[in-house]
């Protein structure tokens, strides 16, 4: 069974896309960009890149933004800060930061796929300092330290 929930959206420009999913188990639906014309952005570079929306997620929800796997992996293109997070109090457009991790400059074109989102719940913690954890086998022990012997 997959979970559903409504989502409002405000189109701020008419040719705004709604996020729309690739096939029927998709977990990320497609935000696409929402521009006059093509944008190109050099090797290395980030743009801003607009959707055209705004967003009402439901309280206790996020937005994750994650590369689309084909933009990525063909062109080297995908979000600057590798998962973008919109909170579910944020009203206005959703932008994502389109970085080119390749060596020639690429192009995007209105109305493209630039990334993916994916709702999700999430829980909000609430720290104390504490003088001790508890142990685990693990203890300490970093990176690599689950690996084979």
């Amino acid at each position: 069974m997959i979970n559903t929930a409504k989502v409002n959206i405000k189109k701020l420009k008419d040719n705004a896309v709604l996020p729309a999913y690739g096939s029927e188990f998709a977990a990320g639906a497609d935000l696409y960009a929402c521009l006059d014309g093509e944008v190109e952005i050099a090797p290395h570079a980030t743009v801003m890149i607009p959707t055209g929306l705004a967003m009402e997620l439901p309280t206790g929800y996020a937005g994750l933004i994650y590369a689309r796997s084909g933009l990525a992996s063909k062109k080297g293109l995908a979000p600057a800060n590798k998962v973008g997070v919109v909170d579910s109090d944020y009203r206005g457009e959703v932008i994502v930061a389109l970085h080119n991790h390749s060596e020639s400059a690429q192009k995007v074109a209105a109305g493209e796929r630039i990334a993916q989102m994916i709702i999700t719940p999430y829980i909000k913690a609430i720290y104390e300092e504490a003088e001790e954890l508890s142990s685990t086998v693990r203890g300490g022990g970093g990176f690599g330290s689950t690996g084979s012997k």
